[in-house]
Order: C-alpha cells, then sequence, then structure tokens
C-alpha cells in the first residue's frame, strides 16, 4: 500500500498523500468508535423487549409507513434502507437484537423509510445522485490519470483531463455531504418515535439509544471530511499544473 502511494503519479503528490492519510486515519477512529459502541450497547437490553425487526416496523407504522418488507441481510452493521426496492434490510445482530443498539440502528434505517414516505427532497436528491456518483467514483482516477501523463508529454489535453477528473471526484464529494444531513435528520426521526411510541423508556435508554446512533453519524462526518481534504489537494495539484 505505501509503494502504491509512493510510486503512483497521482497519489504520490505530497498534498494528496497527507489529505488521504488524515482521511484514513480519521476514517478508522470513527470506525472503531462506532464498533465499540455498538458492542457495548448490544450487551444492554431495553424494556420493552422488543426485537431490532419489531421496532423498525413499529416505527414505520408510528411514522405511517406502508408496503415496506423488513429483511435479514448478512454482515455486520450492515444496515441499510432501499428506496428502490421499499425494504429495510438489517444485519443479523440488529434484527434479532434485543438491545440499545439493534434498536437504535434499527430505528434509524425505519427513520430513512419515513424520509422516503414524506418525500424528504435531501433524500430523494441523493438517491438521484446515485448513478453519478458510481460512475464517478469509478471513473475519476483513470481520468485524472492519462491527464497526468498527457500534461508529462506537455499536450494541452493534460490540464483538461485533469480537471474533468476532479470534476467527476468533485460528484463524490458532494453526494457524501449530502449524506450528513439524511443521515442526521433519520437520527431524529428515530430518537423521536421511540421515545413516543415508548419503545426506548427511560433516560438511561434514551441516551444509549444516542450514543449508539451519533457514534454512527461520526462515521459519515469523517468520510465527508476525508474526501473534501482529497478535493482540495487534488484542485491544488491542477492549480500547480496551469502555471
Amino acid at each position: 500500500m505505501l509503494s502504491y502511494y509512493l510510486f503512483d503519479p497521482v497519489t504520490a503528490h505530497p498534498l494528496f498523500l497527507i489529505a488521504t492519510l488524515v482521511g484514513f486515519g480519521l476514517s478508522m477512529l470513527a470506525q472503531a468508535r462506532v464498533k465499540s459502541t455498538f458492542r457495548r450497547f448490544a450487551n444492554v437490553g431495553v424494556r420493552s423487549g422488543m426485537t431490532g425487526a419489531e421496532a423498525a416496523a413499529a416505527v414505520c407504522r408510528a411514522g405511517g409507513v406502508t408496503g415496506v418488507t423488513i429483511e435479514r441481510s448478512q454482515g455486520f452493521l450492515s444496515d441499510h434502507y432501499d428506496p428502490g426496492a421499499k425494504a429495510l434490510r438489517l444485519s443479523p445482530d440488529v434484527y434479532d437484537g434485543r438491545s440499545i443498539s439493534s434498536i437504535a440502528v434499527a430505528a434509524h434505517e425505519a427513520g430513512h423509510s419515513i424520509q422516503d414516505a414524506t418525500d424528504y427532497a435531501p433524500l430523494g436528491f441523493r438517491s438521484a445522485m446515485v448513478p453519478v456518483t458510481k460512475f464517478g467514483s469509478g471513473a475519476w482516477y483513470f481520468v485524472f490519470l492519462i491527464g497526468v501523463f498527457l500534461q508529462y508529454s506537455e499536450s494541452f489535453l493534460g490540464p483538461a483531463l485533469m480537471q474533468i477528473g476532479v470534476g467527476l471526484f468533485a460528484l463524490v464529494v458532494v453526494f457524501q455531504v449530502m449524506t450528513l444531513p439524511v443521515e442526521v435528520d433519520a437520527s431524529r426521526r428515530a430518537k423521536a418515535v421511540l421515545a413516543s411510541t415508548g419503545i426506548v423508556s427511560t433516560e438511561e435508554e434514551a441516551a444509549g439509544v444516542a450514543k449508539v446512533l451519533d457514534a454512527a453519524a461520526l462515521t459519515y462526518f469523517a468520510a465527508a471530511a476525508a474526501s473534501i481534504l482529497q478535493l482540495l489537494a487534488l484542485l491544488a495539484r491542477v492549480s500547480n499544473s496551469n502555471r
């Protein structure tokens, strides 16, 4: 991995290397925190005795959501809501768990289904960006790399392709930034419904849910921060190449 960053003509640039390492560190810290927080509250039950799947169904009902299926998926913390399939997919620990962690994560994903049902604009915008973002995340590097090589050969196409590559990467950054309000709002909805329905009935349970969801939110903020740092480094490199 280190040799790749040292000798690759794109990532070997000092600014990009520093931005990548800082972003990687932030992401690892956020991931470690969410995993440790989930495992900590996975051992703390809730008085309601609900499983994550039952809590998700209750949150959906309370939010007026219909026609959404709740499915068990594979993987640790692989939980997500699929707007296209109208499906909540919960990992085994969340689907079957009866803990604060299970309830919190399941309710958060159910919060996305409420967003979908109420036409929450940021969710719709993010969903519409998925195809473009997938293309941008897969293509930006190769476009930028070709631009770097052409720049070394003093071709006029070099700077143009580098700018296009940065533009494609910027789409990925916009997607990640737009993810932040979507995730924060889903957690807000989850906390409100859990409290109003009595699924979470004590201050200790509410505090635990908040800690789990806040730790999860950090992963999205860390990912966005890492991408923004990389984008700034790419912009600086393009600016230097044009001088």
